[in-house]
């Protein structure tokens, strides 16, 4: 009995696991993201409410990522250059200049101008300037 518990346990733990599991494009090079990307929206969870935020993105094809970020409480911009890569068909990107420990960014949704981004712990939503 308590083997057929455990054996319900987990075939409905591999269920929920697959109904919630997210389509990704993937991404052979950086041909598809080169170029300046606004952010406009970041969220924990994509049917959440969305954070309105005025970040650029611009990915180089030398794999370096200036990322443009404007504080409203300070009234002002940071930059930063960050290297990244594409591999396994997601975007590898530095988590700071100068460390080489990276996070992986899957892309949910590329049609035209439109990308979505999940990140480890946030989906970016981006149009292309």
């Amino acid at each position: 009995m308590k083997y057929i518990i455990k054996l319900l346990s987990l075939a409905a733990l591999l269920f929920t696991t697959s109904v919630h599991a997210e389509k990704t494009i993937q991404l052979e090079d950086n041909a598809q993201i080169i170029g300046n990307w606004e952010i406009y929206a970041e969220t924990a969870a994509l049917h959440k409410e969305k954070k309105q935020v005025k970040n650029t993105w611009q990915f180089g094809d030398d794999g370096i990522l200036s990322a443009i970020a404007f504080d409203p409480r300070l009234n002002a911009e940071a930059a930063v250059k960050v290297k990244y890569l594409i591999e396994n068909g997601a975007i590898q990107k530095q988590i700071q200049p100068g460390r080489e420990k990276y996070e992986t960014c899957k892309v949910i949704k590329l049609e035209g101008d439109d990308m979505t981004l999940h990140c480890k712990y946030l989906y970016y939503l981006l149009k292309r300037k």
